[in-house]
């Protein structure tokens, strides 16, 4: 399965050692857990232009340091367009985090600055619907975070899939469509390399605790498969025009 993997952001130059950069974790991440998944790389903030919305099988949209009303260069705008056309044209589409926030932006949703500050370290968020491309099944999985906007209001037809106690909105589902707050590609060494890069916005106390939590286990080989098996089941269902 071809997957555009649209860049909107790169890994600090400095801290590229820990992990490479984003593209790399998601290809580590996919190669242990969805080895079938090729993503092929569009480096959007770089300039590079949007793909046909149905050029590939599926489109992954991943984190970005930026918000979804933050637009100098014009292309957060570009991309909510490039958005709505593919949920047009039915091609399956996941967001990670910014991507998350975006889609569901995009399609008629609501994005907000958490009034609980910033979400860093590893989160647990609670299942509270089950779907079958879900396995193995989990009533709760845990993964890396690190935002300070969340989704607040769903796109119309959508489903919440999963809750945490910082984003009540950890998860949900539009049809072809899979949004997710966490970030299954991150590992543990470079989520608290970019805790001590913004500890002055995050808040030294939030960073002291977050960073005991570094050492829990994640479930991203999980929510991999999730994402691989979602992805199957959507492209097998879809009826493109």
């Amino acid at each position: 399965m071809r997957v555009g993997y649209l860049a909107v952001d790169h890994v600090a130059a400095h801290l590229r050692h820990i992990a490479g950069d984003y593209l790399d974790m998601f290809t580590a991440l996919f190669a242990e857990h969805a080895p079938d998944l090729e993503l092929v790389p569009h480096d959007v903030i770089g300039g590079e232009p949007l793909p046909a919305p149905d050029a590939y099988d599926a489109v992954l949209i991943p984190g970005s340091r930026h918000g979804v009303d933050e637009d100098t260069a014009g292309w957060v705008a570009a991309l909510t367009d490039f958005v709505r056309e593919a949920d047009a044209a039915r091609t399956p589409l996941v967001g990670i985090c910014f991507g998350h926030q975006l889609i569901a932006h995009a399609l008629g949703g609501r994005v907000v600055r958490a009034t609980n500050g910033w979400g860093v370290g590893v989160h647990e968020a609670q299942v509270v619907a089950h779907e079958t491309w879900m396995e193995p099944e989990l009533d709760r999985f845990r993964l890396l975070v690190s935002h300070q906007d969340q989704v607040a209001l769903l796109p119309q037809g959508a489903e919440l899939l999963a809750t945490s106690h910082h984003a009540p909105i950890a998860a949900f589902r539009r049809g072809h469509v899979l949004g997710l707050q966490g970030h299954p590609e991150f590992v543990p060494g470079y989520a608290e390399a970019l805790m001590a890069e913004r500890i002055e916005r995050i808040g030294p106390d939030v960073v002291e605790t977050s960073r005991a939590t570094l050492e829990q286990p994640t479930d991203h080989g999980v929510v991999a498969r999730w994402i691989r098996r979602f992805l199957a089941t959507t492209d097998a269902d879809a009826t493109r025009p």
